[in-house]
């Protein structure tokens, strides 16, 4: 078969061929991806609004557990969920980086860092946990 390598052009009847064959298979192959790609994101939007969420009272004991065991630095007396990480219970900001990292492992989820710097009570991170779709 001559051709490019040989420095030889095609012959007007190989192109044609060559035509019809790309037509025939690789279009439709292409309509079909396009096809496919396009329902995808619907799929993922039905499969994540399917999914439930973690009960609110389950999270917060679980939660609340993880912060009294991260390093035994809370006293179990001042953990409630309105107060505050550093001011109430005394916690530094990387006695705060352990209990996110606690909490994402108990929970098995990441939490950004901009988000974690928004998670002043046990509260926040209740609401956050409870309402993460991945959190297990």
């Amino acid at each position: 078969m001559g051709g490019l390598v040989s420095g030889q052009a095609l012959p007007v009847k190989q192109i044609c061929q060559i035509s019809i064959m790309f037509s025939r298979i690789a279009l439709p192959l292409a309509k079909q991806v396009v096809r496919l790609n396009a329902t995808a994101p619907r799929m993922a939007i039905r499969a994540f609004s399917a999914q439930t969420f973690l009960d609110r009272a389950e999270v917060s004991d679980r939660v609340l557990n993880v912060i009294k065991n991260v390093g035994n630095k809370v006293d179990a007396s001042k953990l409630t969920e309105a107060a505050k990480f550093i001011d109430d219970l005394g916690l530094d900001s990387l006695d705060v980086v352990e209990v996110v990292m606690a909490i994402e492992e108990e929970f098995i989820i990441e939490i950004p860092d901009v988000e974690a710097e928004r998670l002043l009570t046990p509260a926040q991170v209740i609401d956050y946990v409870a309402a993460h779709p991945m959190a297990k």
